[in-house]
């Protein structure tokens, strides 16, 4: 067991609030934990994270195998080491003021791994959220692994091999299975290796990803986000952030790309976490 301590604002309730939401995070809100699934040197590594700070002084108990490489991981994955304040004062001149009062200390925390990230958001592009949470779901109870309580994407190795019928009877698209499998095959055969995008900037990031099939600007603005932690991203075709801006300026129509244009001036540097907050106002 590790204890943490964390330079506040940091909102973990409302972190956990949000990852609940995909019913393949283990997450316990009453008893403020998330186990976190962990790929360290190849091996699959669970970590339980458990809030015992507040928003102010937030403060973390970790148990499970620890070392300084879990640790490291886990700092970046939950953000610990970007300091909000700077960042909620930005907003507090901006049309966002309100949405960051109500979520103040909320972090942009990313997903598990890289993989993770892009995977899921192929099977998510087009569909609405309830739906794609349930074909993840079934993805990665029928082809990955389960270790303490939480479960595993299948790794690329794994998922190179799985059949487009087989996914087909999952409900995935014929498209979006050869998308899926495609991209794995790409990834078992060393021709991508995710991690090392982490040193590359945005445009080097998006030139390398959107050569893969299946890959829009989307899917790399998403990954760049959850996947890489980048602070400037905003998905403009998402239909969450045009429902958020829609109810924000109480429009009566979706906002139009030319006015989403104008709005995200205010907003940079920090475009992802315009991002996020406009997601946690509508859900």
């Amino acid at each position: 067991m590790q204890t943490v301590n964390v330079k506040g604002p940091y909102n973990f309730d409302g972190i956990l609030d949000r990852l609940s939401i995909d019913p393949l995070n283990e997450v316990n809100l009453a008893e403020r934990t998330v186990r976190v699934p962990l790929i360290i040197e190849g091996e699959p590594n669970v970590a339980i994270v458990k809030g015992i700070g507040t928003t102010e002084n937030p403060k973390f108990i970790i148990e499970g195998s620890i070392d300084d490489q879990t640790i490291k991981r886990l700092a970046h994955i939950l953000q610990w080491d970007v300091p909000l304040t700077d960042i909620h004062q930005h907003f507090l001149t901006t049309d966002l003021k309100e949405i960051f009062e109500q979520h103040m200390g909320t972090p942009l925390v990313l997903d598990f791994d890289p993989y993770r990230t892009l995977i899921k958001c192929i099977i998510h592009q087009q569909l609405n959220m309830s739906f794609a949470h349930t074909l993840t779901e079934r993805f990665v109870k029928q082809f990955g692994f389960e270790k303490e309580g939480v479960f595993f994407y299948p790794p690329p190795e794994t998922a190179a091999n799985i059949t487009e019928e087989e996914l087909r009877e999952m409900q995935f698209s014929g498209r979006k299975a050869q998308y899926i499998i495609g991209i794995a095959k790409v990834i078992a055969e060393g021709q991508l290796d995710l991690d090392a995008l982490a040193e590359k900037s945005d445009d080097e990031v998006m030139s390398s990803l959107i050569k893969l099939r299946g890959v829009g600007p989307w899917t790399v603005q998403n990954f760049l986000m959850f996947g890489l932690g980048r602070k400037n991203l905003f998905p403009m075709a998402d239909i969450g952030i045009q429902n958020a801006i829609k109810k924000l300026y109480n429009l009566e129509r979706k906002p139009t790309i030319e006015e989403m244009e104008q709005y995200k001036k205010a907003w940079e540097p920090y475009l992802s976490y315009a991002s996020l907050y406009l997601w946690r106002s509508i859900e």
